[in-house]
């Protein structure tokens, strides 16, 4: 066992200095960082199976090693059995010959069966890691994102790693070892072909380190453009009815074709680059084996050699040949997955959301946390984490009480920030100012988790999974919900269209829904945000994609429902409005009145305007 783990922590060592060896600091790479040390942070990701890789790369070793052993026995044949015209040798030695291949074969397919399965676990923990730290990462990142960037970056770049551990890894250990072992076989058989043979080497070292600089560069810029294209397909295929509504295919096809062209002119420059660097490492040694040709027949000519030396010393450069040719490979598989790996790290080493309570200001006067006190916003303040510094705040000073189990509704102009200020409750966007508080608690003092299980969200955009009606409906359940709750949310909705789908609630509505009308799923996003009956509801608008009978019967059935709840509802609409026990007008990033539906028409300019606007769009709607 003590040999085993020595042997393991050699190869392992060996194939660590070798990486660092052929992926040396490159001025050109990306921020600065040398590919070895990119590739060095999947260590904790290979860490758990670095003992099967290990000997795997060992019995790799020792399968290149038996292919050398066949060069000898050439030269025992040559020299023996054929020099003495003895068949049976011949034959014996042919036989050798058949089971060192067998030998070689054999080791090469178990070498394959012992990594398949280890490092398959590892791709799917670097999956499993970059889908958590998506869920974590906050929703100021995802604004920031291309959803085909990360999407590449979940797939092509992760299967780039896996060859890279696969392959390049074991080989840059198991060539090296195999050319240091041919050469010295080579320099015994005869040190003066065999130092001839190692003049290419002098040159291949600068030229490698070159193309290393030019071939990282072209890489991530590949890998870059493949995530702009996975981004405009992902697009083109969500927004396919605005695509085909407008007549725009014509042009999304443009655009396709001029990202698919830049993604083609990198593909080819890399394509280039391989083809000088392999055509340069397959030249010089070549060259080098004609000379060690014409030299060793001129010398076996002159008996100074025998033939026997020289068909072994020939063989054993052949053997070489792909070792040494497949460094260009093997030093563009290292480029491209160092590149994977710093795309990867790039979403890894986002900072995900943290539950470590932000400084709160000066202590006051109000309910202590557990207290029924409802939803408050102290001195709320709000600006974007890309806005320009001298721009002003989105919200700044909202003051606000929504008193427990009252429900308010929130009015203002396009653009003033509701939508934000809603965003603001569940945490899906720091605040730049001031507190919100649940019942006297700070929010930045809870846990994300129970934050997001007292307080229900519906959006103004609905969203819808690739799943059943009732698994996206559950979703805002508790874990313990189940078949009543799920009817019980439905027809607060006005759902009924459901039980008319195929297979009912369990009907599949597809990719983003898009299979039901904007009324349907804003219903069944209605239905998710109140089937775990919250004690705390935030509503973005929730009606606005409902005709007027229907909004009608669901406000009904939601009047019930908010009686039991402490309810923030953004509003535009009159009908809208008149659920909630009171108003709140946002204007210029803060809370500028506050009471009644009636009461803010009868004493608030700006407010009557806004209502006033809202009646004459529903009348011209009607």
């Amino acid at each position: 066992m003590l040999g085993a783990y020595r042997k393991t922590r050699w190869a392992l060592s060996v194939a660590e200095r070798n990486l660092a060896a052929v992926t040396a600091d490159l001025p050109g790479s990306p921020r600065g960082h040398s590919a070895a040390r990119t590739l060095a942070r999947l260590w904790p990701y290979v860490r758990p199976v670095r003992a099967r890789l290990a000997t795997a790369a060992v019995i790799a070793v020792l399968a290149s090693c038996v292919g050398l052993v066949v060069p000898l026995v050439l030269k025992a044949i040559v020299d023996g059995p054929v020099a003495d015209h003895d068949p049976g040798g011949v034959w014996l030695g042919a036989l050798g010959l058949l089971l060192l291949g067998i030998t070689e074969a054999v080791l090469f397919g178990f070498r394959r069966w012992l990594v398949a399965r280890p490092l398959a676990g590892v791709e799917a923990e670097l999956r499993r890691d970059l889908f958590g730290r998506l869920q974590r990462l906050p929703t100021s990142f995802h604004d920031r994102w291309a959803s085909g960037q990360l999407l590449s970056r979940a797939t092509t770049d992760l299967m780039m790693l896996r060859m890279f551990l696969a392959f390049p890894l074991t080989f840059l250990l198991v060539n090296g070892v195999t050319i240091v072992v041919g050469v010295a076989i080579l320099v015994i058989q005869d040190w003066g072909l065999g130092l001839l043979l190692l003049v290419p080497v002098a040159p291949l070292i600068p030229l490698c380190t070159y193309f290393e600089r030019r071939y990282s560069t072209a890489a991530r810029q590949a890998q870059d453009q493949i995530g702009d294209v996975t981004t405009l397909v992902e697009e083109s295929v969500l927004g396919i009815r605005v695509v085909k509504g407008f007549g725009r295919h014509r042009s999304q096809a443009r655009v396709f074709r001029a990202r698919a062209k830049e993604l083609r002119a990198t593909e080819l420059r890399k394509a280039h680059l391989l083809a000088w660097i392999w055509g340069v490492i397959t030249t010089l040694p070549e060259l080098a084996i004609v000379a060690a040709l014409v030299l060793g027949t001129v010398r076996v000519a002159d008996g100074d050699l025998s033939a026997g030396t020289l068909v072994a010393f020939l063989s054993t450069a052949l053997a070489l040949r792909w070792p040494v040719e497949s460094i260009g490979f093997l030093l563009a598989m290292c480029q491209e997955a160092a590149a994977a790996a710093e795309r990867y790290f790039e979403v890894m080493d986002e900072r995900p959301e943290q539950d470590v309570p932000l400084p709160a200001p000066e202590a006051r006067a109000e309910p202590r946390p557990g207290a029924a006190d409802g939803l408050r916003f102290h001195g709320v303040g709000f600006r974007f984490p890309d806005a320009a510094p001298d721009a002003p705040p989105l919200l700044d000073g909202v003051d606000l009480h929504v008193r427990p189990g009252e429900t308010v509704a929130l009015v203002g102009a396009t653009g003033c920030g509701k939508t934000t200020l809603t965003h603001l409750v569940p945490r899906l966007y720091e605040l730049s100012a001031g507190r919100i508080t649940l019942d006297g608690e700070d929010i930045t003092a809870m846990p994300r988790e129970r934050l997001r299980s007292r307080v229900a969200v519906a959006f103004e955009e609905p969203t819808l999974f690739s799943a059943s009606i009732a698994e996206n409906v559950l979703m805002g359940a508790g874990p313990g919900a189940g078949a009543e709750d799920l009817a019980r949310a439905l027809d607060v909705a006005q759902a009924g269209f459901v039980r008319d789908l195929p297979h009912a609630e369990h009907t599949e509505v597809g990719e983003q829904g898009l299979s039901l009308s904007g009324g349907q799923r804003q219903r069944l996003a209605l239905a998710r945000a109140v089937v775990g009956t919250p004690p705390f509801l935030v509503l973005d608008d929730p009606l606005s994609a409902l005709d007027v009978a229907t909004e009608a019967a669901v406000e009904a059935a939601l009047r019930r429902v908010l009686e039991g709840t402490t309810a923030l509802v953004v509003a535009h609409r009159p009908s809208t409005v008149q659920l909630a026990d009171r108003v709140a007008l946002l204007s210029g990033g803060r809370i500028t009145a506050v009471g009644t539906h009636h009461q803010l028409l009868r004493e608030n300019a700006e407010y009557a305007w806004l209502m006033s606007g809202a009646e004459r769009a529903l009348e011209g709607q009607a």
